[in-house]
Order: C-alpha cells, then structure tokens, then sequence
C-alpha cells in the first residue's frame, strides 16, 4: 500500500488506499534521543553491502495490516529493523553507468500511461497532455546511484528536477522512487512503504476538492522517514518512530535541509510548518 498523505492543514487527511502515502546532510545523518513508539534504541543494521554501508534488513509490504474503523493500517509499534531504516534500493529501471546526475523531462506517453493504471484517469483534473514524465538520478541508502521515475505538472517539471539535482549533489538518500500502479491502490496496508511520489489522482479525504497530488504539484519525499501524523494516525502505520525528530537519521526531511531549502526555492511548501497536522514527508505547490 502507499502512505501518502498531503492534503493541507485545513483539511481531515488523506484519502484511504492513495499514495501520500534519500546521503543526508550533516544535520539529519546524526542524533541522539529515544524512539516515539517505546521501543528501546536500535539501529537495526544487520548487514553490509561490501563498501562499509549498514543495510537494515526488512521484507515491504510482507505484513497487511488489520484495519481501523476509518480504514487506515492499525498504527503499529515501529520494528528495530526499521527504526534506523537504511534499506537497499531494489532497481526498476537500468542503473546509471555512472556516478553523474541525469535526467529528462518527456510527456506521458502510452506505454507509460499503461503502467500509471488508476493513478490516473480522463476524470482527472489535469490533462495528460499537461504532465510530464521524468527520470532522475537519486542516491540510495546502499550508497549508489539509481534511475527513479515521477509524473509531475509541466509547469513544475524543470524545477522539481532542479531540487533532485542539488538533493543528489548533497547525497542525500532516496529509498525508492517509482510510478505508482493499480496494485499498490489496491494493496492491503502493511505500513511500511516508502516511495518517493508525485501525481496520483484523487480527491481530498472528506471534500469534494482534488488533492495536490491529483494535480501533479505535490511529491512526497521518503514517506517512511518523513510521517504524517495527526491525532492517532500516523502514516505509515509502523513509522512512528521517525515522530521524534530530534533523532536525525539519514533521510529525514528537517527545518533548513537541503530538501525544504530546494523546494522553497522554487516556491513549493513543505508540511512540516504545518500546525494543525504534520506532513514531514509533502512538498507542494499549492500550500495544500
């Protein structure tokens, strides 16, 4: 299941079943403090992948979750393995030949329209004619250069590839980052995504309005180690562990990092300096 949440702080959350729901900086590479969910300290590191990276070691999306009333994963205690969550990032597309960022800026074209699914229908708000279909560079948790793919709002694209430019250049780390489909949709809850995301079409939870998402004009970045959570709800279920913020682990998204300097350059709002809510994980064009 994807965890992406983004709706804005003045509205009542995500929508149930849609996406929301990375080398770091100096700041957010080290930290102390205990784990939110009262689990003892772990960095749950259990292997090394021969250059001197401590990989966690966890099977996603292995575990549904049962169900709340609302329909979200029960929120969950976070696993050691994830408590420090460095996972290895499993290839979709052809790896770079080299350590230099690439990227490119296409429209949607058929096949990759195919493999969008339900993410995306004439229904929409956005026409597919005003999308563009982008593949970047992102450095992983294992230390190596890896090809992901986001659908995003023409308007948006030249500069949503700016800020995955300086975000590569600072080596800060990227688990994953891939087209969402119909199965991760219709994916029973295991609460432990962490896709890096952009165009999902769907409307707000609790409204007749389209998310940002449904726009192309909002991406979540590490979903995993950048939560929403309001009330009781964390999203995703098992991270709740990446609440304390003052642990600073690699991948976290925190105030004046290079990701909410990045967007903020070029006029994007993180969900982090919201008050009625917390979106760590959301950036947006729309403030919503």
């Amino acid at each position: 299941m994807l965890d992406i949440g983004g709706e804005g702080p003045s509205s009542e959350g995500p929508s149930r079943g849609a996406p929301p729901t990375t080398m770091s900086t100096p700041s957010s590479a080290e930290g102390s403090g205990p784990a939110t969910d009262g689990g003892d300290r772990d960095d749950g590191v259990d292997g090394d992948d021969g250059d001197g990276v401590r990989l966690s070691d966890w099977d996603v999306g292995a575990r549904p979750l049962p169900l709340r009333p609302d329909g979200f994963g029960v929120v969950r205690p976070t696993p050691a393995e994830l408590r420090d969550r460095r996972l290895p990032t499993a290839d979709a597309l052809p790896r770079p030949p080299d350590d230099r960022f690439r990227a490119s800026v296409r429209p949607v074209t058929p096949e990759t329209r195919r493999r969008m699914g339900e993410t995306w229908s004439p229904a929409c708000p956005v026409a597919l004619a005003d999308l563009r279909h982008l593949t970047l560079t992102f450095r992983g948790f294992d230390g190596l250069a890896h090809t992901g793919e986001l659908v995003v709002a023409a308007s948006e694209a030249r500069d949503v590839v700016s800020v995955f430019r300086a975000l590569y250049a600072a080596d800060f780390p990227i688990e994953e980052m891939r087209l969402p489909t119909t199965a991760d949709l219709e994916a029973p809850p295991t609460g432990d995504g962490n896709n890096t995301a952009g165009l999902v079409c769907r409307a707000a939870r609790g409204a007749t309005s389209w998310s940002a998402h449904a726009y192309g004009l909002a991406i979540d970045l590490n979903p995993f180690h950048n939560p929403y959570h309001r009330g009781d709800l964390v999203l995703p279920e098992l991270a709740s562990a990446y609440l304390d913020r003052s642990w600073r682990r690699p991948g976290m998204v925190l105030p004046g990092s290079v990701a909410v300097r990045e967007f903020a350059r070029i006029g994007w709002s993180w969900g982090g300096d919201w008050n009625s809510l917390k979106d760590y994980q959301h950036f947006s064009a729309t403030g919503r």
